[in-house]
């Protein structure tokens, strides 16, 4: 069974089946006054659709390569070096990656089928290779932007993971900073946190800073000079020697750190889970964010006892 053969009315350009001369329009009643004209012996071959497809692939590509170009003037120095090239064409993708990926697939894809179209009709268009060139262009445009998107994919989840760290130890820094300050103005790191609140605290960070070292572990100490006993004998008699010995504050021949100026100190602090002794710790030692030592321990002022490093 084959479907009928529908009719285009010349009148109000509604389809119909019947015949035109004598049924006339369904829609608008128009009967036709003659049969319709023959098509002519010669016609031209259409160029807007493969003009289309070349356009739809020229158009996303001339935004990556001008993206490109102002990338690579962006950087300094200036220079048309290979892998300077390519790092600009990286920071164009990225920039456009919302823009330019989905231009350039759905270019390749309305390509392919205007392709298979003209394929199946050559006669009635012209250029097909303009056709061929507009679709093996998006084609590339989007290999080539998905490529480098993902290239940088691991590089920038690191400059992450670096930014999240920082946003971090950030607040490690009002204790720091607190620490520092006592020491520059007493001579002296504090036995204690609670040495900090001589300090004028007229943004209230000092007090800030003894809460978090409250919920820490402070370790101040200070390496000072001992004599040894002298050596007996006569190849050591008159000798004196000298040794640098570790003094903390709890010890008791340092009575809390009375009469004692302390050095140094780590720190120990609560990471986001605000819990002590975890795996997301933050470790400053002498003003300095350091790494978990391995296997070390950390001395908790609190208790007087050592706890062993996650």
């Amino acid at each position: 069974m084959t479907s009928p053969r529908l009719n285009i009315c010349p009148c109000c350009g509604a389809q119909t089946a019947g015949d035109l001369q004598v049924d006339g329009c369904r829609a608008c009643g128009a009967l036709a006054v003659g049969p319709p004209l023959a098509r002519p012996e010669h016609e031209l071959p259409a160029l807007g659709l493969p003009l289309a497809v070349a356009l739809s692939g020229a158009l996303p590509a001339f935004f990556f390569a001008a993206s490109t170009v102002f990338a690579l003037l962006a950087r300094k120095p200036f220079s048309l070096e290979f892998w300077n090239i390519v790092a600009a064409a990286e920071t164009a993708a990225w920039r456009l990656k919302w823009l330019l990926l989905p231009l350039s697939v759905a270019a390749a894809y309305a390509g392919q089928r205007a392709l298979a179209h003209i394929s199946r009709n050559r006669s009635r268009y012209a250029a097909p290779r303009l056709a061929h060139a507009g679709f093996s262009l998006s084609v590339l445009v989007a290999f080539a932007a998905f490529a480098l998107i993902g290239v940088t994919v691991p590089e920038r989840l690191r400059q992450r993971s670096v930014a999240a760290e920082s946003a971090r130890n950030a607040e490690a820094y009002d204790p720091v900073r607190a620490l520092l300050e006592y020491q520059q103005q007493y001579g002296s790191l504090p036995a204690n946190a609670d040495d900090l609140r001589k300090l004028p605290d007229p943004d209230g960070s000092v007090a800030r800073a003894i809460e978090m070292i409250r919920a820490g572990a402070y370790d101040p100490d200070a390496t000072i000079a001992s004599l040894p006993p002298a050596p007996t004998g006569a190849r050591g008699a008159g000798a004196v020697g000298m040794r640098p010995v570790s003094l903390r504050p709890g010890l008791d021949d340092v009575r809390g750190g009375q009469g004692l100026a302390f050095t140094n100190y780590t720190l120990r602090l609560p990471g986001p889970d605000r819990k002590l002794n975890t795996e997301d710790d933050v470790f400053v030692r002498d003003g300095q964010i350091v790494r978990p030592p391995e296997g070390g321990t950390a001395r908790d002022p609190r208790t007087s006892k050592a706890t062993k490093a996650p």
